[in-house]
């Protein structure tokens, strides 16, 4: 048991360490957290400020009115623990009047979803470029690894902190900083629409997910990660999908490279 805090504690420092870092490379005043009232936005906060300080983290909840306002007063709960002002910032406005203009956007729960995702992204980096800060990234590897997130929405950030910590190592990471059991026992939502949550989308559980993860990162065989993981094989086949689907979320946009010789 000793051994499993003493892990925690460790890539809790590797992490306080990295997050010093990049901000203190990039020559800026801090950083940008979008504070969603789920447990990856909270350990980021609690992370951030554990390297850096509270009065360099600039914390915005970014709600809209379909949602639920459990989120809002999660948000407002992280911000009390960590001593640290929250500032929100409603977003339904900028929605409704994008809609306006395009209403297919409003008939298309994808295209809507993604499109408050962007919107939060655009504030976001407004905000980032008014402080002269970083944005800070939530994004974790079980979600990177399967594209679960929307291009210049929650996947635009200047770094991922918890890019290569699988959602599982999170929830631990969560519980050795003390974040409320709150936080900690809510279902993972990307809060795109209501009662959306993370692994009913996904079709598997993230504890499946990640030993699958984990298991085709070591290279070991379908049969056997099927097997031990209780995976039928229409979960593996949508897990491989998301895999390979979503690459392009994981790459630089593809440049057009001109032959050698031609100007």
């Amino acid at each position: 048991m000793k051994n499993h805090k003493d892990s925690q504690d460790k890539i809790i420092k590797q992490l306080v360490d990295f997050i010093r870092e990049e901000v203190e490379k990039s020559k800026t005043n801090g950083l940008v957290c979008g504070l969603s009232g789920g447990i990856d936005s909270a350990v980021i906060a609690y992370l951030s400020i554990r390297a850096i300080g509270n009065e360099k983290v600039s914390l915005f909840h970014l709600p809209e009115d379909e949602l639920e306002i459990v989120h809002t007063e999660d948000a407002k709960l992280i911000a009390k623990e960590l001593n640290t002002e929250l500032k929100i910032i409603n977003i339904t406005p900028m929605l409704k009047e994008i809609i306006k203009i395009i209403p297919e956007i409003g008939k298309n729960l994808l295209a809507k979803g993604n499109l408050k995702a962007r919107i939060r992204g655009v504030i976001l980096y407004s905000i980032a470029n008014i402080e002269n800060k970083l944005v800070i990234g939530t994004s974790n590897k079980s979600e990177l690894s399967i594209g679960y997130g929307t291009k210049y929405g929650d996947l635009a950030a200047d770094f991922f902190p918890l890019g290569d910590i699988y959602k599982t190592r999170v929830f631990e990471i969560a519980k050795c900083l003390e974040i409320n059991q709150r936080i900690i026992t809510k279902a993972p939502t990307a809060g795109l629409w209501v009662n959306q949550t993370d692994e009913e989308e996904i079709g598997v559980s993230y504890e499946k997910l990640d030993s699958f993860l984990r298991g085709y990162e070591l290279k070991q065989g379908e049969e056997v990660l099927a097997k031990e993981l209780i995976l039928n094989p229409d979960q593996i086949k949508k897990i491989k999908e998301l895999m390979k689907n979503s690459q392009h979320k994981r790459e630089m946009p593809k440049i057009y490279r001109r032959e050698e010789g031609n100007l």
